[in-house]
């Protein structure tokens, strides 16, 4: 690899477990940087030091960036080549840095992509749903009523949807996602990526939920949720059903005639009775 260029902020991915998935531009820019923008250092240190990387680190991180983005500025605009490093993955993918390198380029700074792993793409690329077109949303909000909303808003999404989710909170995320998007659809849990415990499981998420309700092992670790966008067939299904539900209501309570409209058309009653 020739040298690399001063004054260049340099975005690089780490890996998201496995430490040899690290590449060797990724290895040899670290080491030849004047310094490395980490979100913790304490939890970069391991990994630098395993791949023989001495270069010194400075925190950046989402309680730090507005304070220290104009210093790490200065240092490009002097002529210092900088790094940018994420705790795993590829930087700002969830994580910090997009004020730094939206500065960074402000200034007139080159900014250089070092790519490499991403637990999104990651987990699309062995989920087994659509990968042409998908929608990558990050973390939901942590509140179940808002995690909801949000949700709601996604329903009628034709693209696979991609969600990064706590181990705390994956268990309620997928009880939500049921809730809203209905018992039959795709969804795909992918744990500890690369790692000792990786699994990926998929499921409806009725059964999906189900499981990782039941199993506490499914809710530890990294975890991306996949969740089938709402496709063509989805759709006729739910307009045959409400075809049914209107005619069934003139005859019935609401709730018995989304209850059967639902077991004719194959639709979500939930679906139906707040159509």
């Amino acid at each position: 690899m020739p040298p690399i260029q001063p004054g260049c902020l340099w975005v690089v991915a780490t890996p998201i477990g496995h430490r040899e998935d690290f590449s060797a531009r990724a290895i040899a820019t670290l080491r030849e940087v004047a310094v490395i923008a980490a979100e913790d250092t304490r939890h970069s240190k391991p990994l630098l030091l395993h791949h023989n990387i001495a270069t010194p680190l400075l925190a950046l991180h989402e309680h730090n960036e507005r304070e220290v983005v104009d210093a790490i500025v200065r240092r490009l605009q002097g002529g210092e080549s900088v790094a940018l490093i994420s705790d795993a993955g590829t930087p700002l993918i969830s994580d910090p840095g997009f004020r730094l390198v939206r500065a960074a380029r402000a200034a007139g700074v080159r900014c250089a992509p070092v790519p490499g792993a991403c637990a999104a793409i990651a987990a699309l690329s062995v989920a087994g749903l659509p990968s042409d077109r998908f929608v990558f949303e990050g973390f939901l909000p942590p509140k179940s009523a808002a995690r909801r909303t949000r949700l709601q808003e996604l329903a009628a999404e034709p693209r696979t949807l991609i969600f990064y989710e706590s181990s705390h909170r994956v268990a309620e995320s997928l009880a939500d996602m049921l809730a809203v998007f209905g018992d039959e659809r795709e969804g795909v849990l992918a744990r500890e990526l690369t790692k000792m415990f990786e699994t990926v499981i998929d499921q409806p998420l009725a059964r999906l939920a189900e499981r990782v309700a039941s199993d506490p092992d499914q809710q530890r670790g990294e975890c991306v949720i996949l969740v089938a966008g709402r496709g063509e067939e989805a759709d006729a299904k739910l307009v045959e059903g409400r075809r049914i539900f209107a005619i069934l209501r003139e005859e019935l309570p609401p709730a018995k005639a989304a209850k059967l409209a639902a077991a004719i058309s194959g639709a979500a009653r939930k679906a139906l009775y707040e159509s």
